[in-house]
């Protein structure tokens, strides 16, 4: 069966539009350490891109014990987290490929583990909630990554075959996704993320600014 043109690019968020996961992991690490705990890179790791995992704070009280004041360090380490994000600039090449994909008339929209209130906040936040068609999270399907059901529910919200679909991905789990959804996936890893087998993409990219655009129809 003949692949069809791309008609839409599906952005991941975390890790993708904006590298919260680097963020993330420092708040985390930060209140383990408060506690005498250490948090390491491979605690976090196999986290990443999926939305079935425990809780750190649950992680936390494994080691510790139960904690009092849970409520207080998960707001605090939230409070952190945003405080961060806010200095954290979009990766490379985001906005431009979204340009591309508008000048080029491709629907655009992202697929998120995360629930909706964090992706739209931030989206919203670097005014770019208004450029997608479509914002798909995990509070939309039953599974999220790395099932397929949320790059599923983009396409379907966008009208498109997903084998038209392009899907932007940072993660391993959001890659397995992807392609279990039949779409056509770019990886490109951030500093936390690299270390993943991205082997089932069909290109891997140190920098979307990297991305050849002629070969999915933009230029």
């Amino acid at each position: 069966m003949t692949q069809p043109a791309i008609q839409a690019i599906i952005f991941d968020f975390d890790g993708t539009i904006l590298d919260t996961e680097s963020t993330q992991f420092a708040t985390v690490r930060d209140e383990f350490e408060r506690l005498g705990q250490t948090y390491e890179m491979a605690d976090f790791f196999h986290t990443i891109g999926r939305a079935d995992q425990r809780h750190w704070s649950e992680v936390l009280q494994e080691r510790t014990g139960p904690l009092d004041n849970i409520g207080e360090i998960r707001t605090r380490r939230l409070a952190a987290h945003h405080q961060l994000i806010a200095q954290t600039p979009l990766r490379d090449g985001v906005v431009a490929l979204i340009d591309l994909a508008e000048r080029y008339n491709k629907a655009l929209a992202v697929a998120s583990s995360s629930p909706s209130s964090w992706v739209e906040e931030h989206l919203t936040t670097r005014n770019l909630i208004d450029r997608f068609a479509a914002v798909s999270t995990r509070d939309h399907v039953e599974k999220a990554k790395p099932w397929p059901d949320v790059f599923l529910h983009a396409a379907d919200r966008l009208a498109t075959d997903p084998r038209a679909c392009l899907v932007i991905e940072d993660s391993a789990n959001g890659v397995a996704a992807a392609k279990a959804a039949g779409m056509t996936c770019v990886a490109v890893p951030n500093p936390i993320t690299r270390p993943g087998d991205f082997s089932d993409a069909d290109l891997v990219l140190d920098s979307l600014a990297d991305l050849p655009y002629q070969r999915f129809g933009l230029g």
